[in-house]
């Protein structure tokens, strides 16, 4: 069933839900699952730019894995910790083609399972297991707190972890007591394409991108080491900070590498790529809601276009930013001179404001859109 109704001749005449985004260019920074995002970030009128920082390399032929499998099917742990649903998911698979599966599944069977969130949860329950016990604030450090206040001296504790690694809870397990073996089922490895990231980052600081999406703490703190490397960092954090540029995270552990930095993104209230997806959605409807009421109706401007009543305008960036010019107006004159320096060169010729102008005029539909003041300049006419 298609996520969006069919509008009501009563409804107001605004863009549907499904298109709160026309316009809006999107940066994608995963690779996991980034055919996901992109598609349900489409279907409500973005446009996508991909460049994944990272990239995830499984570990199925991966000789240590199967080594650490066999051992601990030999010397079942007391407890297993599972910090991702598709590390878990990944895990089983690679037993599998091994020939281990059914001895891991029987031997996990008689193992307090702990999960590292609901995404943790529902792979162990796809296995046909039950989870003993889940953090739903989706920390290790909740998992530690947990785990720790029970005590866990003397206790053997496998722990399978996400991408980047260990993230601290072998240590805290050990000098507790524990004794812990660490499964690594995938890894993150370098950006597919560097140039691609390199190139987003400048995209980011040259104001050609509306949104940033980050789905992993590895991830951001690849794409914003990529950006301190590009000697962009300030530039960006000023996009990020005035809000011109919408930084966004699924949830409190992705956003860390970038609150480190004095970005502080949007967070959905729960860490699903659809609650992301919703929240980007409602800050476009925020956004839709106060636009520039004009009399040719609601003015949205993005980095590289403009909306226009629902309708992306057929605007050259030069006519963007000269609309943007007079936007931020809001219906206030705006001299012919800012409008020429709003133009490429640096003509002093009217003329060149005047075509521009017409431009605009022509684009809209609307030639009382933009009024000319006489020996002064333009001004944009408000509802």
């Amino acid at each position: 069933m298609s996520d969006v109704a069919a509008p009501s001749s009563t409804q107001a005449a605004h863009p549907a839900l499904g298109q709160v985004m026309a316009g809006a260019t999107v940066l994608v920074t995963a690779e996991r699952r980034a055919s996901e995002l992109a598609a349900a970030l489409e279907r409500r009128g973005a446009t996508i730019r991909h460049a994944p920082a990272l990239s995830m390399i499984p570990h199925v032929d991966d000789q240590t894995l199967i080594a650490a499998t066999r051992a601990i099917v030999a010397a079942p742990p007391d407890v297993l910790v599972v910090t991702t649903g598709i590390g878990f998911r990944a895990w089983i698979e690679a037993a599998d083609a091994h020939g281990l599966a059914e001895p891991l599944l029987g031997m996990l069977d008689g193992v307090r399972l702990v999960a590292r969130g609901p995404k943790a949860r529902g792979a162990i329950q796809a296995a046909g297991l039950q989870a003993d016990w889940v953090a739903e604030s989706e920390t290790s450090a909740e998992v530690a707190e947990v785990l720790l206040s029970e005590g866990v001296q003397g206790l053997r504790i496998a722990i399978q972890h996400h991408g980047a690694g260990a993230d601290g809870l072998d240590e805290v397990f050990e000098k507790a007591g524990a004794q812990v073996a660490s499964l690594v089922v995938y890894r993150w490895g370098p950006a597919p394409d560097p140039a691609a990231v390199r190139d987003s980052a400048h995209a980011v600081a040259d104001g050609e991108i509306d949104a940033v999406v980050f789905t992993s703490a590895p991830g951001a703190e690849a794409w914003m080491q990529a950006v301190e490397a590009e000697g962009l960092v300030e530039r960006v954090r000023a996009r990020f900070v005035d809000g011109a540029t919408v930084a966004a995270a699924v949830g409190p552990v992705t956003a860390k590498p970038l609150e480190h930095r004095g970005i502080m993104p949007l967070q959905p209230e729960r860490g699903r790529l659809g609650a992301l997806v919703r929240a980007l959605v409602g800050h476009y409807e925020h956004i839709e809601s106060v636009a520039l009421s004009t009399v040719a109706g609601s003015l949205v401007i993005r980095a590289r276009v403009a909306v226009l009543d629902g309708q992306v305008l057929p605007l050259s960036p030069t006519g963007v930013a000269v609309l943007r010019l007079l936007a931020a107006a809001a219906g206030d004159v705006v001299p012919r001179e800012e409008v020429l320096a709003a133009l490429p060169g640096d003509s002093q010729d009217t003329h060149a404001a005047e075509v521009a102008i017409a431009r605009l005029r022509e684009a809209a539909g609307r030639r009382d859109l933009i009024r000319t003041v006489v020996k002064r300049g333009y001004r944009i006419e408000l509802a």
